[in-house]
């Protein structure tokens, strides 16, 4: 029995074929999907085997799709929790180690009781162990330093950072789109010839 058509997202690509973001992953419900077919600003690369019917016609779904047009990516992306995780590459900043996004936190070098901003100079990922551990803290007095001096990255910086996972897949009704679907559409040459709360600290 096919599941509810509300999920039957797509995935959606700039001009040069690579996601829009990765993180979150750029999904288009699918009547805002159909709405561009039509407007003519995309380009259809993948369809579910799902029909959908007017009284003129029919069409399958898309489940990829590329816009006509590329749109450059932010040079400055906004500061959230996640991409501050995401400049970090999720590895705690004071052990080295890396984890899940549920068991990081991020933690001012100088605490905010301090003077300290929340800032990306002054922000930098953490496990809650060594939050913990540092408090309220300065670096010399907790004698714990972070292993990157932090700084405001470019959208480009974690776009590249989203890269290692770029593989995980986002499922939903028995379609799976594959982050690094890129690997399978055909380069430009061979076409020629393809936000979070902070936690205190």
């Amino acid at each position: 029995m096919p599941g509810s058509i509300d999920n039957c997202p797509a995935l959606v690509l700039n001009a040069d074929f690579r996601p829009l973001s990765y993180f979150p992953l750029s999904i288009w419900s699918w009547q805002d999907t159909v709405k561009a077919v039509f407007l003519n600003r995309v380009n259809i690369v993948s369809e579910y085997d799902r029909v959908v019917h007017s009284p003129q016609m029919e069409m399958r779904l898309p489940s990829v799709i590329s816009l006509k047009e590329y749109i450059p990516s932010n040079r400055r992306p906004a500061f959230t929790r996640f991409n501050v995780f995401l400049r970090d590459r999720f590895i705690c900043q004071y052990c080295g180690d890396g984890f899940p996004t549920h068991e990081l936190t991020f933690d001012h070098i100088v605490p905010r009781s301090r003077g300290g901003r929340t800032v990306w100079a002054n922000v930098v990922t953490a496990c809650g162990c060594c939050n913990l551990r540092k408090g309220n803290r300065l670096p010399r007095e907790a004698h714990m330093y972070p292993r990157h001096v932090p700084m405001q990255p470019s959208s480009q910086e974690l776009q590249e950072n989203g890269r290692p996972f770029r593989r995980t897949s986002c499922t939903k009704a028995g379609a799976t789109f594959c982050i690094g679907i890129r690997n399978s559409i055909p380069s430009k040459s061979e076409k020629r010839g393809l936000s979070g709360g902070a936690a205190a600290a």
